[in-house]
């Protein structure tokens, strides 16, 4: 019998995403939804994908999807994520501790924080409402005001 882990995902290796294709890759089933304890922030990576960080202070819970990876093949997925992401522990809002896709600290300084939308699928959510936004039409140039009167 093939041994397994349970590994929590926070971005593209989730379900239709990007990157889901790897986990198919190697073997992982899918198990369920969940989310971590309120002790984790995350960042978006120039909106390609993002890093999550455990934190003292100013965490939040965050979704993820729980799936479980033959454990010989951790390795092989670790080594097709993107630079700057790791495995480390991640704790669940029920307690459990389980494996999960964390991100180096070097790799969120000075990129954007995304912790209130509590998870990458309702970041990108939010991102693909703002592309569809009309742009507000600049004024034509009869409306615009005419030269500033000097000060006297």
């Amino acid at each position: 019998m093939e041994t397994t882990v349970y590994l929590a995902v926070n971005g593209t290796l989730m379900r239709g995403l990007e990157l889901n294709d790897n986990m198919l890759l190697v073997g992982a089933k899918f198990v369920r939804e969940a989310w971590t304890e309120p002790a984790y922030r995350l960042w978006s990576i120039h909106d390609r994908h993002p890093a999550m960080m455990r934190v003292n202070q100013g965490g939040a819970a965050i979704a993820v999807e729980i799936w479980s990876v033959p454990a010989a093949k951790m390795s092989v997925l670790l080594m097709l994520e993107p630079p700057g992401l790791c495995i480390g522990k991640m704790r669940l809002q029920t307690g459990e501790e389980v494996l999960g896709v964390l991100g180096e600290p070097f790799l969120c300084e000075g990129k954007r924080e995304i912790t209130q939308w509590g998870g990458w699928r309702a970041y990108t959510a939010h991102l693909a409402q703002e592309k569809q936004q009309p742009t507000p039409e600049p004024p034509a140039a009869e409306n615009l005001p005419g030269p500033l009167s000097p000060v006297v």
